[in-house]
């Protein structure tokens, strides 16, 4: 209950102030009244104080600093004083450049990339596969088998093993010489080994296509193969021309944005690197007509028609006692050592600007390949595993690695040979850091998902911004006639349905109408 215990006095005629009883505790409270407008309401209690108050931290750091003085001898002057004095700066400019580095990538614009398919509507999502947990995969296989061979290989100039820097040799171009890049069910000698033996095998594909999936978590690009089932056969697929175009600066920590008119664009240096390796493969031959030619000629080559120096081996895995694989794989040229010859594989890296690359190699490719190398890793990871793994499904006895670079940096037509450089395929693979078993464990993941499907025509499509690969059903006629042409942008794909729940029917529509 609350009485009135005194009442003040009058000051001005405005203001009062009461001293009111509540219980035992008698509390001071003054009210204004302002008899010409209205009355307010005055607390006079003191602010309360903060917990952890200003001095405290003061007299924390006067702590502090007196221990170190003391650690340096009392010394508040002189030489360590100094050292320690600039040691503390160096920290504090260490911490502002690393703030400031977080708040600049975290306001950087992020770089959307399109996905290589269009994903169509009514596609339903049957699968999701984080390439996260197929890092940690792990299967072992057994020797291969050697089917067939076909096509005939020119043999390797070793004059290019003393190129450098300072010899370097301009890079021709060899546009009357035809490469042949034949998916699998296209490929006239996998359906031969069909006709001839059904049980050949189970699962068939090329070897471009297993490096696609055995090195998926380093891939940043989107990338889609079909893959069809018929009866307890398993066929993978490439679906157009441009699976074959090889990426340039894909895994580099700033990637190059998508502008179609600057010839340093993700397209434009995709086919700049095609060119390049399609030119420095035929350039490094020796011209003096000498061939090793394989069992059976080219399959893909015709009459009287100029081909490039390349040689397809036929080979086949067991997987295990259901599961047996059967890929063409690349060769590219053949060399002589000591007598005997050994089988190659060459690929060019190419350099287009080394101001964004950061490094020069003209300048430190002859005295320190160690680090542009390391450069490249960095940059292309993705490319030189999907290299090293065709070398070693191919069985090439070593793998050619040439540095080709622009003549100019705003000139992408003109190249010059820096150097080469020569890599046993599993030697390589150990210092890339590439698993041969981890290799076989994600493909046999793969096959194992695809085997428990029923028939018809699927697809697997690398999501463009995220480390996943997504199983799509499709229609039997999906790709045929131009069913898909040009991707559509990201935000106009249909978003993918969620996997727990089956999207409903929808009716089919055609392609000019997407």
């Amino acid at each position: 209950m609350t009485e009135l215990y005194d009442v003040g006095n009058i000051y001005d005629g405005k203001w009062y102030s009461f001293r009111l009883l509540f219980g035992s505790e008698i509390m001071l409270l003054t009210i204004g009244f302002n008899f010409q407008d209205s009355f307010h309401l005055v607390d006079t209690r003191p602010p309360p104080r903060p917990k952890y108050g200003g001095r405290r931290f003061q007299q924390r750091f006067q702590r502090r600093d007196r221990d170190e003085g003391r650690r340096d001898g009392g010394r508040d002057s002189g030489a360590g004083a100094d050292r320690e004095r600039q040691r503390r700066e160096r920290l504090q400019q260490q911490k502002r450049g690393q703030w400031n580095a977080y708040w600049q990538d975290k306001n950087a614009p992020r770089i959307v990339y399109n996905s290589s398919v269009d994903i169509r509507p009514e596609w339903a999502v049957l699968e999701q596969i984080p390439l996260t947990s197929l890092s940690k995969l792990s299967y072992e296989v057994g020797e291969p088998e050697d089917i067939t061979t076909c096509g005939t290989l020119e043999y390797y100039d070793k004059t290019f093993d003393r190129v450098t820097p300072k010899t370097e040799k301009p890079l021709e171009r060899f546009e009357n010489r035809n490469f042949y890049k034949v998916t699998t069910t296209d490929d006239p000698v996998i359906r031969r080994l069909l006709l001839e033996n059904e049980n050949v095998g189970t699962v068939f594909a090329t070897d471009a296509i297993l490096a696609t999936l055995m090195c998926s978590p380093r891939s940043m690009y989107s990338w889609d193969i079909v893959v069809q089932k018929v009866g307890n056969k398993l066929f993978f697929d490439k679906r157009d021309a441009s699976f074959d175009l090889l990426t340039v600066y894909e895994t580099a920590q700033e990637p190059i944005p998508e502008e179609k008119d600057s010839i340093n664009s993700v397209h434009s240096l995709s086919q700049e690197a095609t060119f390049i390796n399609q030119n420095f493969s035929q350039q490094i031959l020796q011209k003096d007509g000498k061939k090793f030619a394989f069992k059976e000629p080219n399959p893909f080559a015709s009459e009287n028609e100029e081909v490039a120096s390349v040689a397809y081996r036929y080979r086949k895995w067991k997987l295990d006692d259901e599961t047996t694989l059967v890929a063409r794989c690349e060769l590219h040229s053949v060399a002589e050592v000591k007598g005997s010859e050994i089988l190659l594989t060459v690929n060019a890296l190419n350099e287009f600007d080394s101001r964004i690359t950061g490094v020069d190699w003209r300048q430190k490719i002859e005295n320190q390949r160690g680090a542009v190398l390391a450069t490249e890793l960095k940059n292309n990871a993705n490319k030189l595993a999907k290299w090293t793994a065709q070398a070693l499904l191919s069985g090439a006895d070593q793998m050619k690695l040439g540095y080709v670079s622009r003549v100019h940096p705003k000139d992408n037509y003109n190249h010059t040979v820096l150097t080469l450089q020569g890599y046993k395929p599993k030697e390589f693979a150990g210092q890339i850091n590439l698993n041969v078993n981890n290799m076989w464990g994600i493909l046999k993941t793969v096959v194992d998902i695809c085997m428990k499907l029923d028939e018809g025509k699927y697809l697997l499509v690398k999501d463009p911004n995220k480390p996943t690969v997504r199983l799509y059903s499709v229609p039997a006629d999906a790709f045929e006639n131009d069913y898909a042409e040009e991707p559509l942008p990201e935000d106009e794909q249909a978003p993918p349905p969620p996997v727990e729940e089956k999207p409903e029917a929808t009716e089919e529509k055609d392609a000019d109408e997407i």
